[in-house]
């Protein structure tokens, strides 16, 4: 508990000498608000547009939310078919790349066309964006078994099906874990970026890429920070509930969650 408060009291001290950094900058460099708003201003705004900048919050995670779980729905499944076909890996793996090397912004133009504007086309952007690392590293999981423990299981009868479900699987849960956090990260980019593309189902009415964009035209900077501000909470929050979930599902058996004995 007493390292918890530590952690948690130094966390509050970093981010004091950030706001406190930030606000000389404006001190000092005699920044216009238009430019660069204080700290207070910001809160400010925060405070007299809360529900409209709650609503562009909603829309935008609901839109990361659902994205990133039919990623992980999906890269499992994908995962499991490579595990099952060396050959089918070897054939079809390297196409998974195409995700990771092709750039979103050149496919939006064809998103857009196919499930139109809205929260349908920045939904699927961040599906195409998060599903790369789910597939590698639940792939990399499925296959890194010891290949004592499948000798082990084939003496005792097992089937193809149990192997997979009973070995491979629970051996790539911490690996599909690394997948989830890397994508998680990404879920908030790829939303709002598909936001910035895809814009809204209606007019003055979005997530926060849009609503970005809206303040930027509008020169309302202070705005415009408070929607960043959103948006990175909503990454914190992405981050912080896949890292109890890994804890939850990991603690009791594997290593990579346990709290180190000697620190």
């Amino acid at each position: 508990m007493r390292q918890r408060l530590l952690v948690f009291l130094n966390s509050l001290a970093v981010f004091a000498a950030f706001l406190l950094f930030w606000q000389l900058i404006i001190w000092l460099g005699h920044m216009p608000a238009y430019m660069l708003p204080s700290p207070w201003r910001v809160a400010q705004v925060v405070s007299k547009r809360f529900s409209p900048l709650a609503e562009s919050f909603e829309i935008t995670a609901f839109a990361a939310t659902v994205g990133l779980i039919g990623s992980i729905l999906a890269g499992v499944g994908i995962a499991l078919l490579f595990a099952q076909s060396r050959w089918t890996r070897r054939l079809l793996y390297p196409y998974t790349l195409l995700l990771q090397t092709v750039p979103i912004v050149a496919i939006t133009p064809l998103i857009l066309m196919w499930v139109g504007a809205g929260t349908g086309a920045v939904t699927l952007i961040t599906f195409i964006i998060c599903l790369a690392p789910i597939i590698a590293n639940t792939t990399q999981g499925l296959i890194a078994v010891d290949e004592n423990f499948i000798h082990l299981f084939l003496m005792h009868n097992a089937t193809r099906s149990q192997i997979l479900f009973k070995l491979r699987l629970p051996n790539a849960v911490p690996s599909l874990f690394v997948g989830i956090r890397i994508s998680a990260g990404i879920a908030v980019i790829g939303a709002i970026t598909g936001e910035l593309f895809a814009g809204s189902n209606s007019v003055g009415r979005g997530g926060l890429g849009y609503s970005i964009i809206y303040a930027s035209q509008q020169l309302q900077t202070d705005y415009l920070f408070a929607l960043i501000v959103a948006a990175a909470a909503l990454g914190f929050s992405f981050y912080f509930i896949v890292a109890f979930l890994e804890w939850y599902f990991l603690h009791k058996w594997h290593e990579s969650a346990r709290k180190p004995e000697v620190e």
